[in-house]
């Protein structure tokens, strides 16, 4: 018999769901402190959560007989994923469940805010009639910017169309064509502020997007404009939009995230022009059946027959196979990541290449493995192993899988090759004593780098004292080198150096690595 707990409130269709299969037992226990959920884990197969229960390291730790955790929802931050992996527990969550009730939100927020409805509300209520007060905005003809035209951004742009907005939209990942067939016009973020009269964020929050609105991006919008955010915290600087909101630069704000939650920042909650609900995008009764019916059913799945779907953390494959090719599926999914990180540009073609023993396995899990390597650090939790073809091919990268013969330095090696608005970049891996992965390739150069933990990838000229200034500038900043691989193109007159840090690298100095003599560039990767 296989123990379920559910530790927070699941709709009832989902719950039915699973306490009619065979062979499976349902716990109800909500409320649960941690130390009450350490105390009891231990007894169960399974995990189903939402967003109040935190399954943390502690009681990752604890938890000897859990295989998996199933969260009723799309982000699973409150699960510490890399613990669970390490313990080999399946982490899944539910895309697509509340994606539409998500955009719905937005497009309700951005109607509200327009026309102040939640202000004169309180108003009548408080038993006024200020009908002068209110002096509202159409949104017809109007310019909505969007920025981050993934699943939710989509809906939200073709339910803007219907209202006879202009849109636009910033994705430095999309393609022109996938732009155009959604209706939108892709622009430069500079050109979305100067043009939009609402601007709707629907990216993931990442080191890229985090403080993206500032009071330098404030600065370059026009006066009046209207901003709305139901996508994640952080991603709007709260100290600047509360500026901006009371200089009049932004005419009004509607946020249902914040940088923490709940939110304690009364100041910005406080104004007149901002409206404000405490993270409901995806409260809707028709979305929580969704992610209630569609946990419940992967749950059964996986307890009853070993298959896993729309896993974090793992590929849905036989779990006889995975034990064999988990190795390369780390290795896929690292050179995947790595490469995004050192490109730059839209990505429209990926060729991938598998040679030497590893052609005598299915190969599509690692294809899999590498996408969702390759996108996560563009889209993060959006992309599992699941979906990550499907987003792939959503955003209108064609992939292109071949299978070599041809025997090289190595027993097996996986080499990827992307192409983009005219720019081809080439990454190669490879395991070291069939465990370890390894990056043995970057376009021209030859190198053999760990992908772990902090990194530096610095082109520079090949020229005297370059390694030395790059040590010392890092150590003026107190950061320590702990691996470091160097690469020559002798013809070319040009180097390659990849470095590990213990810590990460800030902006700053990033700025100051930059502007050293014979750097031609430098970029901070994060493994």
């Amino acid at each position: 018999m296989k123990r379920v707990l559910i530790s927070d409130k699941l709709a009832v269709e989902g719950v039915e769901i699973l306490k009619a299969a065979e062979g499976i037992q349902v716990d109800i226990k909500t409320g649960l402190t941690p130390e009450e959920l350490k105390g009891i884990i231990k007894d169960y197969d399974a995990l189903v959560i939402r967003s109040a229960t935190k399954v943390t390291a502690d009681v990752i730790a604890t938890a000897t007989n859990l295989k998996v955790v199933g969260r009723a929802g799309i982000g699973v931050d409150n699960v510490d994923v890399l613990a669970a992996s390490k313990q080999g527990i399946v982490v899944m969550n539910t895309p697509g469940g509340n994606t539409v009730t998500t955009a719905e939100h937005a497009v309700a927020m951005m109607c509200s805010l327009a026309r102040q409805i939640p202000q004169a509300t309180a108003s009548m209520k408080a038993g006024k009639w200020e009908k002068n007060k209110f002096m509202g905005a159409e949104l017809f003809n109007k310019t909505l910017a969007i920025i981050g035209i993934g699943r939710v951004g989509s809906i939200v742009a073709d339910r803007a169309q219907g209202l006879k907005m202009q849109v636009i939209a910033y994705d430095p990942f999309l393609t022109k064509e996938s732009a155009e067939a959604l209706g939108v016009s892709l622009v430069s973020l500079d050109e979305l502020y100067a043009r939009a009269d609402f601007i709707s964020i629907h990216s993931p929050a990442t080191k890229e997007t985090k403080n993206l609105l500032n009071a330098q991006a404030f600065a370059k919008m026009k006066k009046g404009v209207f901003v709305i955010n139901c996508a994640r915290g952080g991603i709007i600087h709260e100290g600047d939009l509360h500026d901006a909101l009371v200089s009049g630069k932004v005419a009004g704000a509607a946020l249902d995230v914040f940088e923490e939650e709940p939110t304690k920042n009364t100041a910005l909650v406080g104004l007149e022009n901002i409206i404000c609900t405490p993270h409901l995008g995806a409260s809707t009764d028709e979305a929580q059946v969704n992610v209630a019916i569609a946990v419940a059913e992967q749950i059964v799945a996986f307890l009853t027959t070993g298959e896993i779907k729309n896993a974090v953390n793992f590929p849905s494959v036989q779990v006889e196979i995975l034990g064999i090719i988990r190795p390369y599926i780390a290795l896929a999914e690292k050179l995947g990541k790595f490469h995004t990180q050192i490109s730059s540009g839209p990505i429209q073609d990926v060729t991938v290449e598998y040679s030497g023993e590893i052609i005598n396995f299915n190969v599509a899990p690692l294809t899999i493995a590498l996408l969702k390597g390759l996108l996560s650090p563009i889209l993060t939790e959006a992309v599992n192993f699941v979906n990550a073809p499907i987003v792939a091919k959503e955003r209108g990268i064609r992939v292109n899988e071949v299978k070599s013969t041809r025997v090289g330095d190595f027993s097996s090696m996986i080499t990827l090759t992307t192409t983009g608005q005219g720019e081809t970049a080439y990454t190669a891996g490879t395991l070291f004593g069939k465990q370890e992965a390894r990056i043995v390739g970057i376009d021209k150069f030859t190198v053999e780098a760990i992908p772990e933990g902090h990194m530096l990838c610095v082109y520079n000229h090949d020229r005297p004292g370059v390694i030395g200034n790059l040590g010392t500038k890092l150590g003026e900043n107190g950061i320590n080198i702990s691996r470091m691989h160097l690469s020559r193109d002798e013809q070319q007159k040009e180097a390659l150096v990849i470095l590990s840090t213990d810590t990460a690298v800030g902006a700053n100095v990033l700025e100051q690595l930059s502007s050293l003599p014979h750097v031609i560039s430098v970029t901070a990767l994060e493994m």
